[in-house]
């Protein structure tokens, strides 16, 4: 290979090394051709691009985009999955877990995902895991019904979750006028308004002889006061 060929592929796997969040390293050594091709065209499906790939020239690639984590992973003929943004992991994982199961040939090492190296035995567990699509419906299933709007549109366009949001802000608002007009008056704070006594009727005024001996009226019993105020109601937690 010309050392201008070397520099390309050196600065496309840098290229590819840095934009991969997640890759997982395989020894391919034992696979055909027919099996490469099959195995590469399952893991395009899921996101992830398969390139075998020279150690040397990945090392250096390796160095030039700061992933030095990977260099422990570089021993014997190597490929690598890389995955892209969208990828799904958990899905690579398997096609990658079962064809090493089949094959007895393909031998997982390890990997990285998102800057955290990774051994073989995480890919396996990763491979365990329900689809991505099964974990997203248990994840939006475990969230409290309130909330289950706003989780499923986390993928969705940000205009979307802003109004749902503000449906929600309203009908939150909306609930506690509601609660506010039908709550007594001494939920507000307010104090009691005062019972005034009842006037005394004049057929129990006293008499003119009584008046006039300087005898005291007798008292007039009050009426009953008034049952106190029930203790204020809790405010909405």
């Amino acid at each position: 290979m010309k050392k201008s060929d070397k520099e390309r592929v050196v600065t496309e796997l840098a290229e590819r090394l840095k934009s991969s969040p997640t890759l997982i390293v395989a020894d391919y050594r034992g696979l055909t051709m027919p099996q490469i091709d099959a195995l590469r065209g399952q893991l395009l499906e899921h996101g992830a691009r398969f390139a075998v790939v020279k150690n040397t020239l990945t090392r250096r690639a390796a160095e030039e985009a700061g992933v030095e984590t990977l260099l422990a992973l570089l021993e014997g003929p190597t490929a690598i999955a890389f995955l892209e943004s969208e990828g799904d992991p958990v899905a690579v994982a398997k096609a990658l877990s079962t064809m090493a199961r089949e094959t007895q040939v393909l031998a997982i090492r390890g990997g990285i995902m998102e800057g955290r190296t990774i051994t073989e035995g995480d890919v396996q567990s990763l491979a365990k895991l329900p689809p991505t699509d099964v974990l997203r419906a248990m994840v939006v299933g475990a969230v409290a019904a309130p909330m289950a709007t706003v989780v499923g549109l986390f993928n969705a366009p940000l205009r979307d979750l802003v109004g749902v949001l503000q449906a929600r802000i309203e009908q939150l608002e909306a609930q506690g006028e509601t609660a506010d007009a039908g709550a007594p008056d001494s939920a507000s704070g307010s104090e009691p308004q005062s019972v005034e006594p009842t006037e005394t009727p004049a057929a129990n005024a006293p008499s003119a002889d009584e008046a006039a001996s300087g005898s005291e009226p007798q008292s007039l019993e009050a009426g009953s006061e008034p049952e106190p105020a029930e203790s204020e109601q809790e405010g909405e937690s």
